[in-house]
Formats: C-alpha cells, structure tokens, sequence
C-alpha cells in the first residue's frame, strides 16, 4: 500500500468514527422526548388528560420537521457538499435542544420540536453518503455498519440520562454533546466524488429527477418500501407494549420506555450482524431478506406470548431489535442505488420518508384493530410489510461492491 493509498484510508476511517459519533447524538437526540414527555409535560403544566393528545401533537411536529428536512438536507447535500451538510444540520438540532430545555409551554415544546426534526434529518444520510464515497467499495459496508452500529446506542444514553438528570438538563445534555461534536468535525474533509461531479456540468440535488424517469422513480420507491417493517416495530408493537400486554394477559403493565431500551441494544446488534452478513456473502439483497424472515418470527414470538412476564418481553424486544438491524444496510442500499449528483438526495430523503411512513401505517393499523382487535391486526400488518420490503428488494440490483462513481442523466 502506498503513503498515499494509507492515508486515505485512514482518512476514511476518521469519518466513520466522526459519522458514528453524530449519529449517536443525533439518535438521542431524536428519542428523548418520548423518553422524558410525561416528566416535562408535568412541569409545564400539562393536565394528565391532556398528556396522550399533546404527546402525540409534539412528536407529529418533530415527524413533520424530519420530513421537511430530509428533503431540505438531501438536496443541500448534492448542491453545496456533504460536509457543509453534517456542520449545518448538527449546529441546528443543537440548539433546538438547549431551547428545549428551556420552554414553558406546548406550543413552544412543539415548535422547537419541530425545528429539531429539520435538524435532525440531516445527520444520518449525510454521514453514510461521506462514508460509502471515501471508503473503498469493498469495505464500505463495515464502515456504515460501525456508524448505525454505534449511533443506536444514543437511544440507550438518553434513557440513562434521563434517569439521573431532569429532562431539562437531558435536552442540555444532547444539545452540549452536538456542539462539542462541531469541534471535533474541524477538517472533516469533502468526498473526492462530490469534487469530480461539482467540476461537471451536470444537474446536482434536483428532487424532480426522482420523478421525471419512471425507472429511477421505482427504484428510489422500493429503496422505501424495504424499510417499512422497521418503524412499525419500534412505533406500534413497542411503543404500545402496555395496550400488548393487557391484550396478551400481562401479570404487570409491560414498560414501553424499557422496550425501547432492550429494542434499540439490539438494533445496534443487528447493525453489525446484517453489516457483517452482507461483507460475508457480498449480498446486502440477500441480508434484507434474511432480517425480514428474523422480524416475522420475533413478532409471531411475541404475538403469542400469552401471559407475558416483563422478563420475557424484556428478550422478545432485544430479539425483535436485532431482527430489525438491517437499518444501516436499507440506507447503504439507496445510497448505492443512484449516482454522486443525486446521493445525498436519496440517502437523506429515504430513512426519513420511511420514518415519515410510520404515519399511514398507525392509520392502517387502527382501522384493522377496529375491525378486528390488536393482536390480529398486528399480525396482518407485519405480513403486510414484511411482504412489501421482500417484494421491493427483490426489484433492486445488487449493489454490493458496485463502483459509486457516476452520476445520473
């Protein structure tokens, strides 16, 4: 290896691990409302009637922010360059969570929320389209696997924060961890692709490109779909563990806020298993499909747990994180599947838009439940949308060791 091939190759490794780092900020940062909402709601004076409505109104906020930005960010990020991205979008969910610290009301609460959302989108798609173009194209899959690997684990922090800290020092906290994250970012250097394709005279970051070519449309649609089963996991079958639990015979209200813990350890499991797989059989198609296999048997596995014991639930959350650990090989996959003029557009847009899916799929959800009851609907909509991302995954080319260095017509 020559001076120069090695240091490159070290290069890259520092912005895995500055990648990483941004994401386990941005990951806590994105889960400490629900983590800390009924403590901060109390203190605002929010009445216990009103908690589940004005919850689910700031979090929509947050929703809409994420959306709005990821299309924002992803869009920036072919224009003006990655880097300009990661330090922009890290500087604004930073200071939306000191201010959050610091509000009094839920209009206020809502808002900044929602200016954290727009912040926040930029982190993950801006990071892994860094990693994917500076590292060689045999090797990226573990650098992206090290950043989802790490940063889930943010999820994990904020719940610990949260249980030595109040929740206005728990959003001090996240947004002190950004800035100190910004200094650290100090020489973070632009992808080499980015600086080819920005010399050319071709159209860079325009959303409308997605759209004007039927081809390109259904192959940035089923780089979605293979996401859905992934937040509807954590969204409904986790989030709602208490309303599971009753349905299931719980000798104890089952614990949401511990689901998430035990869910999100083995999120960043999986990230490592699916990242691992896929490098082993150079394959991330065939990675997808084994974890959507994995997420039908821990939901069946838990599903049928009649009687549930908070122990069991505590293994089927970890076991259903783990199924649900292909998050960083979905987002390497869309950042593979199109050229460095639209990258940043796709791998911003997608994880967000998926996230943003959470909401129809409640919707879907509920309409089974009132049809039928929680449990049967569950199982319908995990059939549903595991069907969906095997279906889309099987509509992709193999992008496993594709040479990234070409752009979109």
């Amino acid at each position: 290896m020559t001076n120069e091939s090695l240091t490159n190759s070290k290069n890259a490794w520092l912005l895995v691990i500055v990648a990483a780092l941004g994401y386990f900020v941005d990951i806590y940062d994105l889960v400490i409302f629900s983590i800390v909402r009924v403590q901060s709601f109390h203190d605002i004076g929010i009445p216990e009637a009103d908690m589940r409505m004005d919850g689910e109104y700031v979090l929509n906020m947050q929703m809409g922010g994420l959306l709005l930005g990821g299309l924002l960010w992803g869009v920036l990020g072919d224009k003006v360059g990655r880097v300009k991205v990661l330090f922009g979008s890290i500087l604004m969910y930073s200071v939306a969570n000191i201010a959050n610290g610091l509000v009094q009301d839920i209009h206020s609460y809502a808002i900044i929320r929602f200016i954290a959302g727009v912040g926040l989108a930029g982190e993950l798609g801006a990071g892994i389209t860094l990693v994917s173009e500076a590292m060689d194209k045999s090797k990226r899959g573990y650098g992206t696997m090290i950043v989802a690997s790490v940063g889930v684990l943010g999820a994990i922090a904020a719940y610990y924060v949260s249980e030595f800290f109040d929740w206005r020092n728990a959003y001090f906290v996240g947004g002190g961890m950004g800035l100190l994250l910004l200094i650290l970012r100090v020489g973070t250097f632009e992808s080499g692709m980015f600086k080819k394709v920005s010399a050319k005279a071709v159209e860079k970051g325009k959303l409308s490109m997605l759209f004007t070519d039927a081809k390109r449309l259904k192959r940035y649609l089923y780089c979605l779909l293979i996401g859905l089963p992934i937040w509807f996991v954590v969204g409904i079958l986790i989030t709602q563990a208490p309303e599971f639990g009753r349905a299931l015979g719980a000798p104890v209200t089952l614990s949401a806020g511990k689901g998430i813990l035990f869910t999100y350890l083995g999120l960043s499991l999986g990230d490592m298993a699916a990242g691992l797989f896929a490098q082993i059989t150079k394959s991330r198609r065939l990675a997808v499909f084994i974890f959507q296999l994995l997420i039908i048997a821990s939901t069946i596995w838990y599903l049928s747990s009649d009687g549930i014991t908070e122990e069991r639930f505590h293994w089927i959350a970890f076991f259903m994180g783990i199924a649900i650990g292909y998050w960083a090989t979905f987002v390497t996959i869309a950042s593979e599947q199109f050229g460095t003029n639209l990258r940043a557009t796709v791998t911003t847009t997608a994880p967000n838009f998926v996230r943003g899916a959470l909401i129809p799929s409640t919707f879907l959800f509920e309409f089974f439940v009132g049809q039928t009851n929680i449990i049967t609907a569950a199982y319908i909509m995990i059939f549903l949308l595991t069907g969906i991302a095997i279906f889309a995954i099987s509509q992709l080319k193999e992008s496993f060791d594709r040479d990234l260095d070409f752009v979109e017509d």
